[in-house]
């Protein structure tokens, strides 16, 4: 058992990007922060399955080249090998969970971002 206060941590980037809680030793579980006009690069997983739950703002989300905009109560699942991209073009911060299982330490495929 542990507890975590999220104002211990910081986001990767500064200002935005993921805020990692908890990295294993089973799930990864991230707070994630985007700016407007903010993103993350593309990617896949092999093993791990990532969920996205918006908590404020909106975001787009496109996995394998489909956007989906998504708002605050949303989620969206994405299984190994969906290649998934997320920003923020709205026009206020957007803040979202991030949880990733089974956790492994390196299973992160980084691609070209899709043209949207």
């Amino acid at each position: 058992m542990f507890i975590i206060d999220e104002k211990d941590e910081a986001y990767r980037f500064g200002d935005h990007g993921p805020k990692y809680l908890m990295r294993g030793p089973r799930m990864n579980f991230a707070l994630v922060q985007f700016m407007p006009g903010q993103d993350f690069k593309a990617h896949y997983h092999n093993v791990m399955e990532e969920n996205f739950y918006i908590l404020e703002g909106t975001a787009t989300i496109v996995v394998d080249n489909v956007p989906y905009d998504l708002k605050a109560g949303q989620m969206i699942h994405i299984e190994p090998h969906e290649i998934h991209y997320v920003l923020n073009r709205g026009d206020v911060p957007m803040r979202m969970i991030s949880t990733l299982a089974p956790y492994q330490e390196i299973d992160k495929i980084e691609v070209d971002n899709p043209a949207i």
